[in-house]
Formats: structure tokens, sequence, C-alpha cells
């Protein structure tokens, strides 16, 4: 048992002796491989070195302007669609409108507008007239006129005198006709009823112009 460690231990030792040996002279081949190398770079000539310096041309330095820059992004309208289902709410804005005290409120007055409606001439140069004259005009009215049942019965009679106006156009204004003097409702209306049932009269002229005319008519009622 001790042969053995001894002879483990000679081995150890031999190692560590062959692996400097073997350093050394690794280390000796690399230092002549470098000392060869110089040598014979040293021997060889490189000739002359001409060098020609030729005169450099100055190009002007010009400073570049820095880019623009990029225009901005165009603006998008965005437009947003409600839904009809969808409630909007609408901010209600009330204004203040009460007046300051310092201030004074003028009220001007605004004249109404008067139509003057066209003049009606009792006398004229030229008097309307009834279709076919006077005479045409009392036949008419005995034709057309009709004593009423219940003023026959009580025995009323007598002269209605009526008053109407004969229009620009010769026509008869319903609403200007006036009873100036009556005897019996019955008997006013009939005579109202004859005189808006007439045809159109030849109208009356003032200058020569065509003009509204008062006219009055007796009716005589008479029981016999």
């Amino acid at each position: 048992m001790e042969l053995k460690k001894s002879t483990d231990a000679n081995l150890e030792n031999k190692k560590s002796v062959y692996f400097l040996i073997g350093l050394l002279m690794a280390m000796g081949v690399i230092l002549l491989a470098f000392e060869w190398t110089q040598y014979e770079g040293a021997v060889g000539s490189l000739g002359e070195l001409q060098v020609d310096l030729e005169e450099e041309e100055m190009i002007p330095i010009t400073q570049q302007q820095p880019p623009p820059p990029p225009p901005p992004p165009p603006q998008t309208t965005i437009i947003e669609i409600v839904e009809d289902d969808e409630e909007i709410e609408e901010e209600l804005v009330i204004e203040d409108t009460e007046s300051d005290e310092d201030e004074v409120i003028e009220f001007v007055d605004i004249p109404e507008e008067v139509v003057e409606e066209p003049q009606i001439f009792t006398i004229v140069e030229e008097n309307p007239e009834f279709p076919g004259g006077e005479a045409a005009l009392f036949k008419y009215l005995g034709k057309n006129t009709k004593f009423p049942a219940i003023a026959k019965d009580a025995g009323i009679q007598g002269i209605v005198y009526v008053q109407f106006v004969v229009m620009e156009d010769g026509s008869i204004n319903d609403d200007m006709i006036t009873i100036l003097r009556g005897v019996h409702p019955a008997l006013d209306a009939e005579a109202v009823r004859v005189v808006k049932e007439m045809p159109d009269w030849k109208p009356g002229r003032q200058r020569g112009k065509a003009v509204r005319v008062y006219y009055k008519l007796p009716f005589r009622f008479t029981l016999k």
C-alpha cells in the first residue's frame, strides 16, 4: 500500500516538470519566429516614396436652409349622427329682458290710417235714372209691390218714404237703404224688399264723373 502511494507521488512530480519544460520550449519557438520576421523586414528596400501634393480646390461652403416644417394635417369635421330614439337635451337660455330703471321708453302714437269713403251727393248735375225713365220706374213699383195681408186685415194704409244710394256703377247698396218715414213694420219691410230687387240704374254724374247719389221714393199703400 505504501509502494502505490509513492509511485503516484513520483508521477505527479514528473508531470509538473514536463509541463514546465514544454511551456519553455513553446515560448522559445514564439520568440524565434518573432525575431526572424523583424530581420527579413529590415533587409528589403522600400524605395522612394513620392507623394504628389495637389492644391486642393477650395469648395465654397453653402449653408443649407433647414427644410420647412410639414404642413399641419387638414382639419376634419366630424358629424355626429344622433338616432331619432335618443333624447337630446336642449339648453334653454332665458335672457334678462327687464329694463333698467334709467332706461327711458318712448311711446310713439301711430295715427290710424283713415280710409275716406267716397262722397255721397244729394244734388248732382245729372240725376241717376231707372232703366226706361220715371214712367218705367212707377210701372215697376206698381207691379212688384204687394200689400201685406197683416196690414190689410188690420186696415192699415199710408205712404212709406224710402231713401237709398245709387252707386257709381248704378247698383243699389243694400246696406244703405233707410226708412225715412214708416207706417207699419210690414209695410216698411215690403218697401225695402222692392228696392233691393230693383235692376241697376244709370248712375248720377258730377262734372262728367259717375258718383254716388241719394235717391228717395214714396211707396203708397191704399185700401180699396
